[in-house]
């Protein structure tokens, strides 16, 4: 995970502010979600539309456009309940940055998951984020691709934890990063069950499976 925000291109910029009663007022979203749209969310902007008319990269049917949006945070933060609500509301890739204060100081983070599209709701993996960055951080240029799918896989690449291995598209890193944790939660407990078990035997019996798994988490990695 690298700590940065692009400088989007002033050619893609929307700015157009979404009102986030159009998101919970649809019947998918629970009351539970609806409360948080309420308690956690000030504002929504569809900030930047990155598309072959914008930005000049000719786009797929998986990759079409890219969105940005901005939403600004009543509290600390804006929980990923909120952002999925998003995320299956549009059909196109989105990125979001999240704006707060703390102290009166303001602070951004850069929050996606990999969206995969196709009939009905999109497939959404994990959420990735970077960590939250002084209002005054300097942007850095968007990476350079050749076309949509290209540019929102290395949009993405930053955000999360693993690293692309040569050859391996960015639906096989989500893949390969929900394993990670899946085994990283399995790790834990197996430490957790070996610390407290008083039998030898057992024992024994949990050090060889954790050893297995901690294998198995080096070789996903």
């Amino acid at each position: 995970m690298t700590d940065i925000l692009y400088r989007w291109p002033e050619a893609a910029k929307f700015g157009r502010r979404v009102p986030k009663e159009k998101f919970y007022e649809r019947g998918t979203v629970s009351t539970a979600v609806r409360e948080k749209f309420i308690n956690e969310v000030q504002r929504i902007t569809w900030a930047y539309k990155l598309a072959e008319a914008t930005i000049n990269l000719p786009g797929t049917s998986a990759v079409p456009e890219i969105q940005v949006f901005t939403i600004d945070a009543k509290t600390d933060d804006v929980s990923e309940g909120v952002l999925g609500a998003i995320d299956r509301a549009i059909p196109f890739p989105i990125i979001f940055e999240i704006a707060r204060h703390r102290a009166d100081q303001p602070e951004a983070r850069m929050v996606a998951a990999h969206k995969q599209l196709g009939v009905g709701t999109p497939k959404l993996s994990a959420y990735y984020s970077t960590g939250w960055q002084p209002g005054g951080t300097g942007r850095q240029a968007m990476p350079t691709a050749i076309t949509l799918p290209a540019l929102y896989a290395a949009l993405l690449q930053p955000l999360t934890p693993i690293t692309a291995r040569p050859g391996e598209e960015m639906s096989d890193v989500a893949d390969r990063l929900a394993t990670v944790r899946k085994l990283e939660r399995e790790v834990a407990s197996l430490e957790r069950k070996l610390r407290t078990e008083p039998q030898l035997n057992r024992k024994v019996e949990l050090r060889r499976t954790l050893k297995t798994k901690q294998h198995e988490l080096e070789q996903h990695r």
